[in-house]
């Protein structure tokens, strides 16, 4: 199996500080992978090693088959990365710096940066000083996507982005992903995983707890329970014996039960609990 991402142990360590520890990633070459997890959980700081923009503190791992320390500029050449912050040189216009970036690559990337720019309504004309943060964040996707990486790595990709410039954006991705790139994107919004994700990885305080397939993810065998009486409306999810189930069930008096499948974001937040 061909691995664009593969890390041994990948340990970040900042003091007291929390990083990452001895993770354990593997995606596959063509794979649509979200990388889950609250504010702090050690994503962006994944993202960046596996960058090479800092250093491991122990542990390895490869990115296109090349080692993050030894081969780094490697990586760059051949991926399209969009950081969480967006910041560009002051006074240039949408256009020039789009222009700069694909310059800095040595490759004419009009034709398909015109594309782009078209379908996220962006004001190649305006200067980025002008730019609100969600205008900001379709000039860096333009930057990313525009000379068709083997790898697309994005770091909260949607923030700042308008429900309908989201859906324009995974339709974008969902695209590029048909053609042979990777997308690897961090989130801490379950749902778009759930979304468009074929596969996904839960970190939580710096370590995955959870990676698979998303619908393998969903397999988990419990049910949502929503039960209403005299009291009040309780919600919890459930995975046992249905037998103890209604049992329990009978003697808070219900009113009435809904039994449901539980979303990923459901299941997710009993591992935030």
């Amino acid at each position: 199996m061909n691995y664009i991402i593969e890390t041994n142990r990948l340990t970040k360590t900042y003091g007291k500080s929390r990083g990452i520890k001895e993770l354990e990633l593997k995606v596959e070459e063509g794979d649509f992978f979200g990388f889950i997890g609250p504010n702090g959980a050690g994503k962006s700081t994944t993202i960046r090693t596996l960058l090479g923009f800092i250093s491991p503190t122990s542990g390895s791992a490869k990115v296109l088959g090349f080692d993050i320390v030894t081969d780094k500029e490697n990586i760059l050449k051949n991926i399209g990365y969009l950081p969480s912050e967006i910041n560009f040189y002051r006074g240039m216009k949408v256009k020039d710096i789009i222009k700069y970036s694909a310059d800095l690559r040595r490759t004419d990337c009009s034709k398909k940066a015109n594309e782009l720019s078209e379908r996220l309504g962006l004001d190649l004309n305006k200067k980025v000083d002008e730019l609100s943060l969600g205008n900001r964040k379709k000039v860096g996707i333009v930057c990313a996507v525009q000379h068709s990486p083997k790898l697309l790595i994005l770091d909260e990709p949607t923030s700042g982005l308008d429900p309908l410039m989201q859906r324009e954006f995974f339709n974008i991705l969902n695209g590029e992903n048909k053609s042979g790139v990777t997308i690897f994107f961090s989130s801490h919004i379950l749902s778009e995983v759930q979304n468009y994700c074929k596969s996904a990885a839960f970190i939580k305080d710096g370590k995955i707890i959870m990676a698979d397939r998303v619908e393998k993810l969903e397999e988990t065998g419990a049910k949502k329970i929503t039960v209403k009486t005299a009291s009040g409306t309780e919600e919890y999810l459930f995975k046992g014996d249905i037998r103890e189930l209604l049992k329990n069930l009978s003697e808070k008096n219900p009113i009435d039960v809904t039994i449901t499948e539980p979303s990923l974001e459901e299941i997710f937040m009993t591992y935030y609990e």
